[in-house]
């Protein structure tokens, strides 16, 4: 039924990043169709990418019926990514069992059924994959959203992490929140009942800045000494800075070994910088992702 493509992975760019993944792939890089990137070769460790393919099949199909019925033979849920041909597409989407693709109540756990990705690369053909990185559909991770709690939108971001690593801190753990302001990080560390070291030199939304569980301490994230904190369960950075300076400041705390997991965001100014990127990569134990709730930038994670 289905004839393999001369490629082994399919790589979903995030929406405005498919050029940073068809560089992070180089040669590999093939085919583009909208925001999927056809490679050949072993899957890499890319960062731009939203939902990585992992087996994709070409898969001729006579009609609307027959794509349907070819996709349900071989699993029941799939995710259609529309690149082309969309109303084709949609009629196939409309005959396949529906998927949940309700928004988390965060700390529920990220789903464990799997999830097939497909698209028409022609009327007459089909690419599919039973087996994809992520299990949101396209990749995309969302969240039953706090309107009144959190000061600014940042909170997402450290929802997603937490949700994807599958772990995140609770009561009993020290975090240390760098560059904290207005506190939208702070506020779900708090949250989990963990206790917050919050570091900023501008002072934190009211609503965050509550003890007895939040420390205040307003001074410059870059100046403050690891050997003045002590042992931290996570440090966390969502700082506005170039990636060569959080570098520079991860490294100190990672020398110093007082932290046990790292979660912190590289922000580009202007072009994406690949050189930082590759520095933080190569940070043993670590790795980059785009997060759904990222713009502009990578999270960086430790564990």
């Amino acid at each position: 039924m289905a004839d393999a493509f001369p490629f082994t992975v399919a790589y979903l760019a995030p929406d405005g990043y498919v050029a940073e993944l068809e560089r992070e792939l180089g040669g590999a890089a093939r085919e583009t169709h909208g925001r999927l990137v056809i490679a050949y070769g072993p899957e890499l460790p890319v960062a731009w990418v939203a939902n990585v393919w992992r087996n994709p099949v070409a898969i001729p199909i006579a009609s609307i019926g027959d794509a349907a019925a070819k996709l349900r033979t071989i699993q029941r849920n799939w995710c259609l990514y529309s690149a082309a041909h969309h109303r084709r597409a949609a009629l196939i989407a409309e005959k396949l069992p529906p998927v949940s693709a309700r928004p988390l109540v965060f700390g529920t756990p990220a789903p464990t059924a799997p999830l097939g990705s497909w698209t028409l690369l022609s009327p007459e053909t089909m690419l599919a994959a039973s087996v994809c990185s992520s299990a949101f559909p396209n990749g995309e991770v969302q969240f039953v959203e706090d309107k009144e709690g959190p000061p600014n939108r940042a909170y997402l971001k450290l929802w997603e992490a937490f949700t994807l690593l599958g772990i995140k801190p609770g009561p009993g753990e020290r975090c240390l929140d760098l560059g904290s302001s207005p506190g939208g990080w702070t506020w779900v560390l708090q949250h989990t009942g963990a206790t917050v070291i919050s570091v900023d030199k501008a002072p934190l939304d009211e609503r965050v800045a509550r003890p007895p569980r939040v420390e205040i301490r307003n001074q410059s994230a870059f100046a403050l000494d690891p050997r003045e904190v002590g042992p931290v369960d996570w440090l966390c950075a969502d700082i506005a800075c170039y990636p060569e300076r959080l570098l520079t400041m991860i490294q100190r705390w990672l020398a110093a070994g007082s932290v046990r997991r790292f979660v912190c965001t590289l922000k580009f100014q202007g072009e994406t910088d690949f050189a930082a990127m590759q520095a933080f990569a190569t940070i043993p134990g670590s790795r980059l992702l785009h997060l759904h709730n990222n713009k502009h930038e990578l999270t960086w994670i430790r564990t």
